[in-house]
This record gives structure tokens, C-alpha cells and sequence, in this order.
């Protein structure tokens, strides 16, 4: 039997031991993550890897826009938001757009930072 790699394995731990508070956490590095590559792989014109991660990215959003309640004016604005930003990667990768890709960047970094600061809050308040 193959040994599993230590990083996979504590990598897989994690996401199955995460609350879903974590876990939206972790989506959201993981989209500045392959943001951050895909502007990488088409300054070293890399377009298929690029095209890659830019998908990945679009998978992310994809899922948060299936998991967010519409119900409420900020549950579908926040839907809003993240079918315009899917939107402005297909264009990104249609043209291989380095500052729409950072223009992204920048949305789901202060949506990100903004989940991590109200994580701190809930956690201040248990």
C-alpha cells in the first residue's frame, strides 16, 4: 500500500474537521490563491494553466452563489456580487486580462478579510 503524502493527508484533515465558517475561509484563500497563479501562469504566458486556475476560481464562486440565501436583501446582493465577478473572470479568460483578474483580486480579498474579521467577532461573543 502507497504511503498517502503528509501535507495531502493534513490537508484532507482539516477540510473534514472544519466548521463551515473555516471552510468558507478557506474557499476564499483558495480563490486568491489561483488568482494569484493564473496572473503568474499568463505573465509567463502560460495560458492553459492560467485558463486552469481561473476556472477553479469560477468553481468557488459558483459555490458560494449555490449556498448563499437569497431571501434577504444582503443574501442577494452578495449573489449579485458573485455573479459579477464570475462574469468579469470569463472575460478575464476570454482575454487573458491581467487587471480584471486583480480587480477580482481585490473584491474577494475584502470579502474575504471582511468573513475573517466577523469570524473574530463570533467567536468574541460565545
Amino acid at each position: 500500500m502507497a504511503m498517502k503524502n503528509p501535507y495531502a493527508q493534513y490537508q484532507q484533515n482539516s477540510i473534514m474537521t472544519a466548521s463551515p465558517e473555516e471552510l468558507t475561509l478557506m474557499l476564499y484563500n483558495g480563490a486568491l490563491k489561483f488568482l494569484k497563479q493564473a496572473i503568474l501562469y499568463i505573465e509567463e504566458k502560460n495560458i492553459e494553466s492560467a485558463h486552469e486556475r481561473i476556472l477553479r476560481v469560477q468553481d468557488i464562486l459558483v459555490e458560494f452563489m449555490s449556498t448563499v440565501d437569497r431571501k434577504y436583501e444582503i443574501g442577494d446582493n452578495l449573489y449579485k456580487l458573485y455573479e459579477f465577478m464570475n462574469y468579469r473572470l470569463r472575460e478575464a479568460n476570454f482575454k487573458k486580462d491581467i487587471e480584471v483578474l486583480e480587480e477580482v483580486y481585490v473584491m474577494i480579498k475584502e470579502l474575504r478579510d471582511t468573513w475573517q474579521q466577523a469570524m473574530k467577532i463570533a467567536k468574541k461573543g460565545k
